[in-house]
């Protein structure tokens, strides 16, 4: 028995599927360049990178929609197969190609390319659809209405939704399967002109989605484990960043968005040297504040000191705290830091922390990730850096990393210039940390710091009076340069860091 689709139904579910093609557009887009921000770093270029060839493929997509004179329902199924296949599988194709293939960019143009080309000639060709029952002002009003509404749709999808619950890989199935509904809902409509043979071909692609999307989580393990040297014992994505632990052993290592951040062989050396010389440097350690460091090892050490009261650990990522409280062996290596009572735990953004606080504190360790993007740019500016100054006890000191004086030496001498902005005497040092190579930090505070006055204390792993000096001196090549202090209005940090880097690794 055939059912006949009045017209009416076939402007909805069309509009409807537009609808849908806008959201899987953007997200296709937000996939490509979260994925390779994780891969590859630098999240501001990738982003612009992809958004803008996909945005220009689009628009080369509907230039080309021109040469599509016949058969328009036919070619526009075609399309929605191939989007989902190649959508769908986006995420998969890019974690090989820069696992295995060593060719990462060129792989991320072409499936960049592709589906913008693809995606850019749909809309033409919906809009010529329609146009037996909507005039040319109202048909394109439509189909441009839905389309902008589906992009707001996948901006608020994709961060608060997808990313946490389902990760890269599994979204990426998702919306392959999400393109492919679309294909079976306008074979259904335009079923008279199109005849059965497609539907071995509907079926076949959802039979590869939906093992893809099955096997998602077994793929990304498999893949990620070949990013990294040791087996992976923890991943998550979190809204806000990819945390990874591996070990080998009793060795451990843990990796934010793809960048290491600490090994369990060497970390000492690390959160000795951010910790202890602020704390030998300020006479009071009533109330102590670190920003960042969710993994509690700059805890661990802040409670080697008894006349510690009170503890304020401020780290955007509830699961970062959370891990490092519960996990067995990650709770080991901060010496079940979490649990001493004097700690609070506050999960905020550390700028809103910091506007709305009305505390002095004794030391504040800063225990950030490397200032890569704006985001922890701004954290590492003349204004967050006045706003702490500001919450500095009288005899108050704080401190930050500072990244590399050898790899990113201007990154290093902004930090200490940005932090001198504020009105603070600064004290630079650094120390060499296998794990990182030779590594920065910086201290200010309202009196002169000398390391020779202070005396480590006698059970640290690493640091004595001797290897203290030894922090002070600077060689003739990673001297004091002349740079520019980082504030909001420019953001020269990323600049010198980013520079920086490159000239070694590129």
């Amino acid at each position: 028995m055939s059912v006949s689709i009045d017209s009416r139904t076939k402007e909805v579910a069309l509009l409807f599927g537009t609808f849908l093609i806008a959201i899987s557009g953007l997200v296709y887009q937000l996939l490509e360049g979260t994925l390779s921000s994780y891969l590859m770093g630098d999240s501001i270029y990738h982003f612009s990178l992809v958004i803008g060839l996909f945005m220009s493929s689009m628009g080369i997509g509907a230039w080309l929609s021109r040469f599509i004179e016949e058969n328009l329902e036919r070619a526009f199924i075609r399309l929605q197969l191939a989007i989902a296949l190649l959508g769908g599988f986006s995420a998969l194709i890019l974690f090989v190609a820069f696992a295995y293939i060593n060719n990462y960019d060129a792989f991320l143009y072409l499936v960049t390319v592709s589906l913008g080309s693809m995606l850019g000639i749909e809309i033409p060709l919906i809009i010529r659809i329609l146009k037996e029952s909507f005039s040319l002002k109202t048909n394109i009003s439509n189909v441009f209405t839905v389309d902008y509404i589906g992009a707001l749709f996948a901006s608020l999808l994709f961060p608060l939704v997808l990313v946490p619950k389902l990760g890269l890989m599994q979204t990426s199935f998702l919306f392959g399967l999400l393109n492919l509904f679309v294909a079976t809902m306008s074979w259904y409509i335009f079923r008279k002109l199109l005849g059965k043979q497609y539907i071995m071909y509907l079926l076949t692609v959802f039979v590869v989605l939906l093992l893809g999307f099955w096997q998602s989580s077994q793929l990304t393990s498999m893949l990620e484990n070949k990013l990294y040297k040791n087996n992976i014992i923890y991943a998550t994505q979190t809204p806000y960043q990819k945390i990874v632990i591996t070990a080998n052993n009793e060795r451990i290592q843990c990796y934010i968005n793809g960048a290491i951040q600490f090994d369990s062989i060497d970390e000492h050396r690390y959160h000795e040297s951010l910790v202890h010389p602020a704390m030998l440097a300020s006479p009071q350690h009533e109330k102590i504040l670190i920003i960042g460091g969710g993994d509690g090892m700059a805890l661990r050490e802040v409670f080697k000191y008894d006349s510690v009261n009170e503890v304020t650990l401020v780290d955007l990522d509830p699961m970062m705290t959370k891990i490092f409280k519960e996990h067995k062996a990650l709770s080991k290596l901060n010496n079940n830091a979490y649990d001493n009572p004097k700690v609070t735990v506050v999960n905020e953004d550390a700028w809103k922390f910091m506007e709305t606080s009305t505390s002095l504190y004794d030391v504040i360790i800063l225990d950030l990730p490397d200032p890569n993007n704006i985001s922890l740019s701004r954290l590492y500016s003349q204004t967050f850096y006045q706003i702490l100054a500001n919450h500095l006890s009288r005899s108050g000191v704080m401190v930050t990393q500072a990244s590399s004086p050898i790899f990113t030496t201007k990154a290093f001498w902004s930090i200490k210039k940005t932090m001198e902005s504020t009105g603070l005497e600064t004290k630079p040092y650094h120390t060499y940390v296998p794990s990182f190579g030779e590594w920065g930090f910086v201290m200010a505070s309202k009196f002169p710091i000398y390391f020779d006055k202070y005396t480590p204390k006698t059970q640290l792993k690493y640091i004595d009076k001797k290897v203290l000096q030894r922090m002070e001196i600077f060689e003739k090549d990673i001297i004091a340069l002349d740079v520019e202090s980082n504030k909001l209005s420019n953001h020269k940090l990323i600049e010198y860091y980013n520079k920086g880097w490159a000239v070694w690794y590129e």
